[in-house]
Parts: C-alpha cells; sequence; structure tokens
C-alpha cells in the first residue's frame, strides 16, 4: 500500500498537460490546451486541459478530473495502479505500508492478470538471453533477421521453450495460480492434460498504451503442418484485439510529433522501422483493421499513410480498412513498396534517410491508388469501368465532410475521365440509400404501433416536469457551489439590505428578515466584510436551506467540514481530497468552456465576476431564497383554499402568506427584478 507521503509527491510532481499528452495530441488555445476527447467519439475537439489549475474537462461527454483520474479512466487502472504509473513516469520512489490482510484478498482479478502477463513476458526474455535453447533459436532469429541487440531489448522479444509446462512450472513456483495463467491465455486446460500454449516461439509482447504488458504474438520457427506460423493471445479482461495496436505504446510521443502515423501489418514491420530511427509507427498485427483502432490513432494524428508490400491480393483485401479511415474523418495516403519487399526488408536494405525519402515521394492519396490499382483490370470493359467509378464513388461518400467530399470527386472526375456532375449525382444517390436504411433501423415497432400513447404519456411527463422544475433549486445549488469552489477565500462588503426595505431605516436597530444574517444597523452603518464562504453558509444556516442534489448537497458537505476544521481553502488541494465520486462535478465547475478574448488590449473592459464580487455572491443566495419562498407560498395558497372550502380559520396562514409577498418583494429588488403580483 502506497504511504500518504509518497501519494502527496506524485500528485505534486504530476503535469497534467504531460500526462494526458502522451495518450492525445494537445493544442495551445489561451491559457488552456484543446484536443480531442478519448473517451467518446468526436470530430471537433472539445477536450479542455487547464495546466494552471491540474484538471481536464471535456465538454462533451462531461469526463473530468486530474492526472490521476485520466489514467484510471483512460487506461481503466485502480487509484493505487495509476499512481504506479505516474510515479514511474516522474521516478518517484514508491514508498509502501504493509498491506493488511483484507487489502491482499481484496487485490482485483485485473491486477493479477497484469502481474501475470509481466511475470511471463519476463521469463520469455530471461529464457532468450540466458537459455542455449534460447540463444540457439530464438536469439540467432532475431539477429538474423537484422536486429540489433539493443532493439530486441526495447521491445523485449523473449522465446517460449520447447516444453508442454515451461512457463506453467515457473510460474507455480513462484506462486501463481494455475487459474490464473489460464484465465492471462497462457495455460490452455482441457479434459486430457495441460499444457503451455506459446511453446518453441518466438515472442512479442503486445502492450496497452501505458507500456504495460497484455498479451502476446508468437511465431513458430521450424516446420510444422499441424502448428500455425503465427499464433496470438486470446482475448481477456486486460486484452481486446479491436481495441489494440503493436507498437502503440512506443510510437504516440512521435506520432504528435510528426503528426502522422504509419500503419503496417506485422510486428517485424514495426520493430524494422524503428531499428532504421522511424518510430511513429504501429501494426494491426494482422487483424483487418477496425474502428476502434483508427480512433485510437485518432487521439495522436488526423493523418494516417498505410504502408503496403508488393502484394495485390493482400493489397485489394484489405482496401476496406480504407474506408473505415475516411469515415472516421481521417486523412490517408498509401505507400507501395516495390514487388517482393515489405517494409521489414526494404528497411533493411536502405538506409533510413532513403527510407525516409521513398515514404516521402511515394505516398499518394487514396483515390489515385485505389483508381491505378483497379483501372488496369477494366481496360476497355465499360462494364467494368462502371463498376470501378461506382467503388471509388461509394468510399468518397463515406468522407463525412462536404468540402473534402467535393475535392475527392474533382480529382476522382479526372482520373476516370468522368464527368464530375455524374459523380455528385451518384455520390448524392448513395447517401440518399444510406440515410434511408439507417432511419428504417432506428424506427420502433412500438412507435409505428402506439404513437399517440407514447405522446400522450411524454406529453404528460413534460408537463409534470414543467410544474416540479417551477420550484427546483438545482440551478441554484450549482451556481453556490461554483462560487464556493472558485472564490470562496475572496472578501466582499456587505451591503446594507436596510435600503431594500419599504420603510426607511430608522436609529437603532433593526432586524433584517430572510437575509440570512441577521446584524444590527445604524442611521449610517459601516459596511461590513465578510469571506464569500462565511456569508454563504451564515444564509443558509440562518434560513435552514439544504440542497436537492445528491451531487451538490455533497460538495457543500465538504465545504462545511473545512470551515469546521477552520482551515484555508485551496481550490487544487481541496478537488484532489475529494471523494472520486465528486471530483468529476468539482472540476466541472471550475473549468470554463470558453475563455474570454483579450478585449483589454483593444481598449474595452470586461467585468468579471470577481470584479464584482458582491452582487454575484449576494443574488447567488437571493436567488435561492425567492425560489424557496415561490414554493412555500404556493403550498400556503394550496392550504388556505383547502380550509376555506371547509370553513376553517385561515387569518393566521394569511399572516404568513403576506410575509412570504413581502419578503418576495425585498428580495426582488435586491435582484432588481419586478415581482409579478
Amino acid at each position: 500500500m502506497i504511504n500518504q507521503e509518497t501519494k502527496e509527491r506524485i500528485l505534486e510532481a504530476c503535469r497534467i498537460e504531460e500526462v494526458v499528452g502522451d495518450f492525445v495530441s494537445l493544442k495551445k488555445r489561451g491559457a488552456n490546451l484543446l484536443g480531442v476527447c478519448p473517451f467518446h467519439n468526436e470530430r471537433t475537439p472539445s477536450f479542455t486541459v487547464s495546466p494552471a489549475k491540474g484538471f481536464f474537462k471535456c465538454f462533451g461527454c462531461g469526463k473530468a478530473g486530474d492526472s490521476v483520474t485520466f489514467m484510471m479512466e483512460h487506461e481503466h487502472l485502480s487509484f493505487p495502479e495509476a499512481l504506479r504509473y505516474l510515479a514511474g513516469k516522474y521516478n518517484i520512489t514508491i514508498e509502501e505500508e504493509a498491506p493488511s490482510a483484507e487489502m491482499m484478498e481484496a487485490q482485483s482479478q485485473r491486477e493479477s492478470l497484469f502481474a501475470m502477463m509481466d511475470f511471463a513476458k519476463n521469463f520469455y526474455v530471461d529464457y532468450l538471453w540466458n537459455n542455449d535453447e534460447g540463444i540457439a533459436i530464438g536469439l540467432s532469429y532475431f539477429r538474423e533477421r537484422g536486429f540489433t541487440d539493443d532493439i530486441i531489448r526495447k521491445f523485449e522479444l523473449g522465446f517460449s521453450p520447447d516444453k508442454w509446462d515451461g512457463l506453467t512450472s515457473s510460474a507455480t513456483g513462484a506462486g501463481y495460480k494455475e487459474e490464473i495463467l489460464e484465465k492471462a491465455g497462457l495455460l490452455i486446460i482441457n479434459e486430457q492434460k495441460k499444457y503451455d500454449r506459446f511453446r518453441g516461439r518466438v515472442m512479442f509482447p503486445v502492450t496497452s498504451l501505458t507500456g504495460r504488458t497484455i498479451a502476446f504474438g508468437a511465431r513458430i520457427l521450424k516446420t510444422d503442418p499441424k502448428s500455425p506460423k503465427y499464433l496470438n493471445s486470446p482475448e481477456t479482461e486486460i486484452y481486446f484485439k479491436s481495441k489494440s495496436l503493436y507498437g502503440i505504446s512506443h510510437a504516440k510521443k512521435a506520432i504528435v510529433e510528426k503528426d502522422v502515423c504509419y500503419l503496417v501489418e506485422g510486428y517485424t514491420d514495426v520493430i524494422s522501422l524503428h531499428q532504421a530511427g522511424i518510430e511513429n509507427v504501429v501494426a494491426s498485427s494482422g487483424t483487418s483493421l477496425t474502428v476502434e483502432q483508427i480512433r485510437l490513432i485518432g487521439r495522436y494524428t488526423k493523418n494516417i499513410t498505410v504502408l503496403y508490400d508488393g502484394d495485390a491480393a493482400g493489397i485489394k483485401a484489405s482496401l476496406r480498412g480504407i474506408n473505415l479511415i475516411l469515415e472516421e474523418g481521417m486523412n490517408v495516403r498509401v505507400v507501395l513498396f516495390p514487388d517482393g519487399e515489405d517494409p521489414d526488408s526494404y528497411s533493411r536494405k536502405v538506409s533510413t534517410v532513403e527510407l525516409l525519402e521513398y515514404l516521402s515521394k511515394s505516398a499518394v492519396d487514396f483515390i489515385s491508388f485505389k483508381t491505378k490499382l483497379l483501372l488496369s483490370e477494366t481496360a476497355g470493359d465499360p462494364i467494368k469501368k462502371a463498376g470501378l467509378v461506382r467503388d471509388i464513388v461509394e468510399t468518397i461518400a463515406v468522407v463525412p465532410d462536404a468540402i473534402t467530399r467535393a475535392a475527392y470527386l474533382r480529382q476522382a472526375s479526372t482520373l476516370m475521365e468522368m464527368s464530375e456532375a455524374v459523380l455528385i449525382a451518384e455520390m448524392n444517390k448513395i447517401i440518399r440509400a444510406r440515410n434511408n436504411r439507417q432511419s428504417e433501423e432506428q424506427q420502433t415497432p412500438v412507435q409505428d404501433q402506439a404513437g399517440e400513447v407514447l405522446d400522450n404519456i411524454e406529453k404528460e411527463y413534460a408537463e409534470e416536469q414543467l410544474i416540479n422544475d417551477e420550484h427546483s433549486t438545482e440551478v441554484h445549488e450549482e451556481e453556490i457551489i461554483r462560487i464556493l469552489l472558485n472564490y470562496a477565500e475572496e472578501i466582499f462588503p456587505l451591503p446594507d439590505f436596510n435600503k431594500y426595505l419599504e420603510v426607511e431605516p430608522v436609529k437603532g436597530k433593526q432586524k433584517k428578515k430572510g437575509l440570512g444574517r441577521e446584524a444590527e444597523e445604524e442611521e449610517k452603518p459601516e459596511l461590513q466584510h465578510i469571506k464569500v464562504k462565511d456569508f454563504i453558509f451564515d444564509v443558509l444556516k440562518t434560513d435552514g436551506i439544504s440542497f436537492t442534489n445528491e451531487g451538490y448537497a455533497g460538495l457543500l458537505a465538504e465545504f462545511a467540514n473545512l470551515i469546521t476544521t477552520e482551515a484555508d481553502y485551496d481550490a487544487q488541494s481541496f478537488i484532489n481530497n475529494l471523494n472520486p465520486d465528486l471530483k468529476p462535478l468539482a472540476i466541472s465547475l471550475v473549468t470554463p468552456k470558453y475563455e474570454l478574448a483579450d478585449w483589454k488590449s483593444k481598449g474595452i473592459i470586461v467585468r468579471l465576476d470577481k470584479d464584482r464580487i458582491d452582487k454575484t455572491v449576494v443574488d447567488a443566495m437571493v436567488y435561492i431564497q425567492k425560489k424557496m419562498a415561490n414554493k412555500k407560498a404556493m403550498e400556503f395558497q394550496n392550504e388556505i383554499k383547502e380550509r376555506s372550502e371547509v370553513g376553517a380559520d385561515i387569518d393566521e396562514l394569511l399572516a404568513h402568506y403576506q410575509e412570504l409577498i413581502n419578503l418576495k418583494m425585498v428580495l426582488n429588488r435586491i435582484t432588481n427584478t419586478v415581482i409579478n403580483k
């Protein structure tokens, strides 16, 4: 268990822009940084990082938090796992307290799987370098492929013993249970026997974004018709094939710097390009490219260059991936290597300078690539050419941006010697057909058969909501918490509330009702100065106001504890120490969606909340009092009506009701509004 002092050192060392920047491409926008949210699919950036406050906030999906929260959400880590990752990033030595038996028992299966995979990776690496079989077969193979020892160690390549239980024996001897080996996909158990999944193969660890081992790819080196050449880990609780890219943990920084990602097919392609000095490269690991993998790349760049070898059949089979890339709003280019070459072999034949020059000169947009690839097959056959035209237009139709579609259509028109108007008409037909299909899929039988009933239910619900919202204080609760979070320690002059009363102030003492703090005023009272947090809690306590929203009530309780302990308020420390359930809400309220332009340089003075803090705070409290007074007045009206109908005495109720009306008039004067009589 990480001790408190270490936790504080980790939190102090973290720079939110660096932590998030490892996973999201961020661009400067005023005092903050902006990027595409990694937690939901969006094309217009709404993900904001505030270096000054140490928080992130997405105004699209609502996710918010600090560096630890980001790692927990993004990598699905527990709190201790996130702290350990950040400690490693900032080279902080972790000091731990001895965990109790209960804590040991409570360790999640997920943590056990990560530990198991890490043990397996180290076992395979050690076997490669320190065992005769590993050296003779595995290490020799890697060196024959042209891999240097440094690159072999960088990618933590290994070798699995050609034994039925090589890993299992070592793991169980170290205290790991066979159950966790099986769940990690390392051990196969059936009715006949138990045996290691990977035997006699070179091993390629697959890592998460943070570099944690989550799976393995394995290649057999001997000829065995009964065994597949490549064998991969099955999906587990920590490994999802469709969401993983080989080499992403090594590539993400370079992808952001170069603003382009090279996409290849295999493990060795990635490793060879790294060895050649090109690090912004990832592989789909032999599987068909998925939307999730494209979106993963999209966190770092909008530009993808697909590297193909000279196998025409393989290229045609993988063209679907280009459509997926375009559909996600990405820019895609294609590089085709000479016949018989792939990224691995070609990078070992030429220098880094020559390789970079080839990639730059050979990269073409998908229209040129796809047209040239397929056009040769249509020579002299108008039917085949029509099919090619339709194929190209269908690809263009998936591009979400209308201007980009128009540019592609013009280019296709030139390349295929086809009227641009014809292509536009065909594309519009494709888009309409697609939209119609989507509309049909979204239509439900219940809506068709019982639309009128559902409409009536919705209408009744809306009317009920209107009645409930009329006296809801939630919006005012949010404003009060926002003010507390941003200005709790600010001091402002308490206004002279007597001037809002109908009678003139008289010499001596006068009691103010319904305005929170009761004070004594003189004919010319001196303005009192009070802290924002003290004024707010005085009003809430005096008028018996409680919050209805669970989140705002929770934050208010945390502020109450702060006041009880008489501790000074510091926004970042306060939020960092909040319950994880409350932290995102608090961060949302201290992170503005928009930044004010530099109007001062243009001679325009804009008054902010802080410049008129007295009005900001007083208005917030008066508005919630008005809402509560309105609610109470309606309750009196209903009770007066009920008593009148049975002939009961209503004098006392009328007196209380009149007091409320008078109070509402005073409150409206304070906020410069007019009461409806």
